[in-house]
């Protein structure tokens, strides 16, 4: 009984480069087919219309004329411009706030996850504000934060202490957004920090364990080192969703107290849409794309967000 002899080397037969290269063809055709519809997508929702912005911003164009071109005219009236760098302060003070607290608090959650709460219903609840829009939460908010009905004030004043205007004060309004949008997404930055802490091999704990190092000895010296590189992620993503926070302020205060709240995205918006300046609010759309860049790359770069402690 012969059998047969599949194998290449066996026979005599090799693999040819030019097999070879056919084959790699075909998987490039392959992959190619698979990424088109996301490169279509890609390339029509954010690539035109980031090059366009980009043109814009170096005309004069409003949505009755033709757009003209004018330079930098634009960027040298927004160096001058001082409700652009108020914007830009307002937008740092948000962002400072919102990171410190959200990444703070998930840190927190996700331990608790991971250690204590096993249950699959606990963990899932964390995320119910995250499936909310941000509107609705806005508007939650800011009916249970009313300074004349809100839930919130009706307590402080029943304990005997003043209320608070949350929303009409310049010292609040900004503080109060940013504790809004922390409670909406600190469910899912702690998700993404837990998924982080379930890749941390078991068995250095254990050795620390045996070491006699303490919990916090463990948390500072295993846990935070090992996750520096979903760290440095979460920042960024929590940084660039921070630069960009619009709906809340639109909702609830619309810039105001006089600018208190005034955004830059919110800033961006006021300038294109409603004062029909479509070539300033590109210059200014341009500006904040540069300093999200910017940000990420420092991030990226001090944070080592490349390099693991596992490897």
């Amino acid at each position: 009984m012969t059998t047969l002899n599949k194998n290449p080397l066996a026979t005599g037969r090799q693999f040819t480069p030019a097999s070879g290269k056919r084959r790699g063809q075909s998987d490039v055709k392959i992959a190619l087919f698979f990424i088109a519809p996301a490169m279509i997508g890609f390339t029509l929702f954010y690539l035109v219309p980031t090059l366009r912005g980009i043109y814009l911003s170096f005309t004069e164009y409003s949505i009755l004329g033709d757009p003209e071109w004018i330079g930098t005219a634009n960027y040298q009236a927004i160096a001058t411009d001082p409700l652009f760098w108020n914007a830009l302060a307002v937008t740092s003070q948000y962002v400072l706030i919102n990171i410190v607290l959200q990444t703070a608090l998930a840190l927190g959650l996700a331990i608790l996850m991971h250690r204590v709460a096993k249950s699959t219903l606990i963990r899932g609840a964390l995320l119910l504000p995250y499936l909310m829009a941000n509107v609705i939460a806005a508007l939650l908010w800011f009916w249970l934060l009313d300074y004349q009905i809100g839930i919130v004030n009706y307590f402080i004043d029943a304990f005997g202490f003043p209320k608070v205007a949350f929303f009409g004060s310049a010292e609040w309004a900004i503080p109060t957004q940013a504790l809004i949008n922390t409670w909406r997404h600190m469910g899912y930055t702690a998700l993404l920090i837990f998924a982080g802490l379930q890749s941390i091999p078991s068995h250095l704990y254990e050795v620390a364990n045996l070491d006699g190092a303490s919990p916090m000895q463990t948390f500072w010296r295993i846990t935070m080192p090992l996750l520096r590189p979903v760290l440095a992620l979460v920042l960024i993503v929590t940084v660039i969703g921070s630069f960009q926070v619009f709906d809340t302020v639109a909702v609830t205060t619309q810039g105001g107290p006089v600018n208190a709240s005034r955004v830059l995205q919110f800033y961006i918006y006021q300038k294109a849409f409603t004062e029909s300046d479509f070539g300033y609010g590109s210059a200014l759309a341009v500006i904040l794309f540069a300093i999200l860049a910017i940000v990420a790359f420092i991030q990226m770069k001090f944070l080592k967000g490349n390099d693991s402690d596992l490897d």
